[in-house]
């Protein structure tokens, strides 16, 4: 992987030097059928003609291209020897003309990783099915290219496809002469350029508008998927939301959707959530729901959908110009995800989603030792492929939406449409967009980007109460608090809700005061002479981006009445609050464990509640003290029947509740009950258990020895698809086992046979919290193998082993020690894969302090 990097240092010199006019790419992939037992790589042939200027005549550069080989490369008419200019990675430019035109002819290799042209069979049916991915820097694995966000250029492209297929890319494209020929692009960057080719499901739709000017917008759109999924494609709703949010976004944004078409394809074994590329969108086929699902999974799709709409105009009409900036793209594209989808669509609590889930995953972030700056230093392709975390999405969004707050939604969206229209077709950095909002807001933009751009680490706010003689209060102060690590103090716009029980028991806001924290306390006047609150809750209605901690009559109510509280983003606010209070060690583990267990059933968001239900299992598994834990999983396991027996019949809560006894599961009475659902002895009024339900139920019956291989194989002729064998192999990994354990780490560690999605698979089935000493061996293990794993494997299979293959589930001084010794004596390892090992490092820290405080809390 070093010699695949590349530096920001270069990238800008490269930059400085060229500039890319255009590019021709031929793709011939009639080779994706066929012999699959041929050795060595599966090969296609691509063909790049590469039209761009020198600054400099005379001066020397590089082009970058992946491929097992090249058979020719010409350089303005001279013919170059591949031998002496290609090293595998880079292809060495000498004596560059003014004008200059690059053709190189290669044979690049199919993907079995998600990186580049991914290729899969469907065991279903033996169709062969190909699409891209490049974020950040895979397109080279297909083509040859300048593979730096900000050399921009139009893409031509022409693929020859096995008979019977079809293909897409980002343009319009026709079948002529056995070729399928694309239109031209805009300029735009090569990790958005794309191409889809098989014969997958493909239905269409359109979206018309008038625009301001009296011209009508038309916009073909588009959605495929594998034809074994075609039975359970829901495309209606997916073009309802496209639709919706296309009329959000012009109505908002004062620039026409750029790219002519609009399809969206979901396909197989993808590593990511989705992916932006103009006019042919890429999402994980796991949104096609084969079962029944809850309300909460149609709305994550619907944010999804909403995400990569908003980047069409965040991040592909203009983009960052290298990925320090990331920001630019994604911290925007998640808040405008959340922001369409509470205004465009049918999922009206999408900010009580944002605030339970995506700000979990940021707040984690920020407390991990690599947390950053939103705008981070980005020195190489290594650092930004693990970027791509809680800190640029989820905080970034966060922020964002404290941004709104301080400059007002008419500003902010003012700034963004001046923004599109002076730098359509280009790229940016913090400062282009900084200084639009100055104009449309009069603020002084800079002071607010160095507190919550430039800073790194989350505040916490604390409410301080002081009561007059007369039981009204006398005074109220926000107090904020900082980590050492990171001290700085934000400016925060926030609310703060007093609460007090009505006559019928429930918790209510009676005041509320809108105040800006800044500094280490502040103090809320208004408030001064209210009534005597139950409960304080600082940052209500979730305006800023922090921790919220109670004072103790606060939390002593939350303790006594959490589900009593009638506001459902109160409440989930309640709830993220205590998550992080366990986290820090400041809630005893299985004080929230009761918690989950005597208010979750009252919870009437189906989005928190499969939250709390996550919460309680990490709780459970990570933060508990050890000696308390098979109490707690009995009483997890019995909260789960009682609740699952409960629910309204057919009800999603119903399905939650299954789904959560499957995690939970692991005594004689609920593995029976499962085995019992799933051979037609017991049945549960109401419950459907269909294919993906019997896949979870089979999952904890494997782990605890109930089912075994052929069970497992039965369930896979029941459903011999992809996503049957997946779970296969997961459950197979799953077995308490030697043996087994064994095999999965060889065909983890030992071996690149296994596709990108069987890897998922088998790490999700190979580390079992029921299984501690069973996987006790494998941490020396493990520290002896990252380096020639990170070493041999691509990024993203290495990112998977190393984070999925940490110890962490063996909670113990010596595995911490153990991790400490390997970073000592590897402070020269790349520092992505030191990354990753500090970050499971904090992680097993954590979970240590976690169940200390929980220990303490039982003496």
């Amino acid at each position: 992987m070093p010699g695949e990097n590349l530096s920001r240092d270069e990238a800008r010199e490269r930059a400085a030097l060229l500039s890319v006019d255009g590019y021709d790419v031929s793709l011939d992939v009639r080779s994706a059928v066929g012999d699959d037992t041929a050795d060595g790589p599966r090969t296609f042939r691509s063909v790049t003609t590469i039209r761009f200027r020198c600054a400099e005549p005379g001066a020397s550069s590089f082009a970058d291209l992946i491929a097992p080989s090249v058979t020719a490369v010409s350089l303005n008419g001279r013919d170059l020897d591949p031998g002496e200019v290609f090293d595998g990675c880079r292809i060495a430019l000498d004596d560059l003309a003014a004008e200059n035109e690059l053709v190189v002819d290669a044979q690049c290799a199919y993907s079995r990783t998600g990186e580049g042209l991914h290729r899969f069979v469907d065991p279903e049916d033996g169709e062969v099915y190909l699409y891209t991915q490049y974020e950040p820097a895979d397109s080279r694995r297909v083509f040859a290219n300048f593979e730096q966000p900000d050399l921009k250029a139009p893409f031509r492209f022409e693929v020859r496809a096995p008979e019977g297929w079809t293909v897409w890319s980002n343009g319009a494209g026709e079948l002529a002469d056995g070729r399928w020929r694309f239109a031209e692009t805009k300029p735009i960057s090569t990790y958005i350029t794309c191409v889809v080719a098989g014969p997958y499901h493909y239905v269409t739709d359109s979206y018309s508008r008038v625009l301001a000017d009296g011209t009508t917008l038309d916009i073909p759109l588009g959605a495929m998927c594998r034809k074994g999924l075609a039975p359970h494609f829901d495309s209606d709703d997916v073009f309802l939301v496209t639709k919706q949010g296309l009329d959000f976004f012009h109505d908002h944004f004062d620039y026409p959707y750029p790219f002519g078409k609009y399809d969206q394809a979901f396909v197989p074994e993808y590593n990511l959530g989705a992916m932006e590329n103009p006019g042919l969108v890429t999402f994980r086929e796991e949104f096609i729901f084969r079962g029944k699902v809850t309300q909460a999974s149609y709305e994550g799709r619907a944010n999804v959908i909403l995400h990569e709409m908003a980047h069409m105009w965040f991040g592909d009409l203009v983009t960052m110009e290298w990925w320090d900036d990331l920001w630019l793209k994604e911290s925007f594209a998640d808040f405008m995800g959340a922001f369409a989808l509470v205004g465009a669509t049918r999922f009206k609590d999408g900010w009580i989603t944002f605030a339970n889930r995506r700000k979990a995953w940021a707040y984690r972030a920020d407390q991990l030792p690599s947390t950053h700056p939103i705008t981070a230093d980005i020195r190489d392709l290594q650092d930004a492929k693990l970027n791509f975390d809680g800190i640029t999405y989820a905080k970034g969004a966060s922020v964002l939406k404290q941004l709104v707050a301080y400059v007002g939604q008419d500003a902010f969206l003012e700034g963004a449409r001046r923004y599109f229209k002076r730098n359509a077709y280009g790229n940016t950095r913090l400062g282009d967009l900084l200084s639009v909002l100055e104009e449309t807001s009069g603020r002084d933009m800079a002071t607010w980007s160095r507190a919550w751009l430039q800073t790194a680490g989350v505040n916490s706010l604390t409410p301080q109460v002081l009561l007059a003689a007369d039981g009204r209060v006398d005074e109220l102060a926000v107090v904020q608090e900082a980590a050492e690590s990171h001290p700085e103090l934000r400016p925060h716009r926030v609310a703060v809700g007093l609460y007090r029980r009505s006559a019928d028991g429930s918790l209510a806001r009676y005041a509320r005061a809108d105040v800006d924290v800044d500094g280490p306390r502040t103090v809320v006047a208004e408030l001064a002479g209210a009534e005597a609150p139950e409960l304080v809750l600082v940052n209500d209605d979730d305006l800023t981006y922090c921790k919220i901690r109670f004072d103790e009559t606060s939390l002593e109510t939350l303790r006594g009445g959490l589900g009593d509280l009638t506001d459902p983003l109160a409440r989930a606010l309640c709830w993220s609050a205590l998550w992080n209070m366990t986290r820090d060690a400041l809630l005893p583990a299985r004080d929230f464990v009761d918690l989950v267990l005597r208010f979750a059933g009252r919870e009437s968001g189906i989005g928190v509640l499969q939250m709390l239900h996550a919460w309680a299992n990490s709780a459970l598994v990570n933060y508990v003290a050890p000696e308390w834990r098979p109490v707690g999983e009995r009483l997890l396991a019995e909260g789960a029947l009682r609740e699952l027996r409960s629910a309204e019949p057919g009800s999603e809560r119903q399905l939650a509740w299954a789904r959560f006894l499957a995690t939970v599961a692991s005594g004689a009475e609920e593995l029976g009950l499962l085995r019992g659902l799933l051979d037609g002895t017991a049945k549960i009024d109401g419950l459907d258990v269909d294919q993906e339900l019997r896949w979870a139920f089979l999952q904890p019956l494997t782990a605890h020895g109930v089912a075994d291989e052929g069970m497992l194989a039965a369930e896979l002729a029941r459903d011999n698809t992809a996503s049957g064998k997946r779970h296969q192999v997961r459950c197979l990994a799953a077995r308490p086992s030697a043996a087994v354990k064994a095999q999965a780490w060889a065909q983890l560690v030992e071996s690149d046979a296994l596709s990108n999605a069987l890897v998922e698979a088998t790490l999700a089935g190979f580390a079992q919290p029921s299984q501690r000493e069973l996987l006790a061996p494998y941490a020396e293990k493990y520290f002896a193998a990252i380096e020639r794993v990170w070493r041999e494997r691509s990024i993203q299979i290495a990112m998977h082993v190393v984070e999925g293959l940490f110890p962490s589930l063996q909670h113990s001084r010596a595995t911490l020690d153990a991790t400490d010794a390997w970073l000592a004596a590897h402070e020269d390892a790349a520092p992505a894969l030191r990354r990753l090992v500090l970050e499971a490092r904090d992680d097993l820290a954590r979970g240590l302090r976690g169940q200390a405080c929980d220990a303490g809390a039982a003496g």
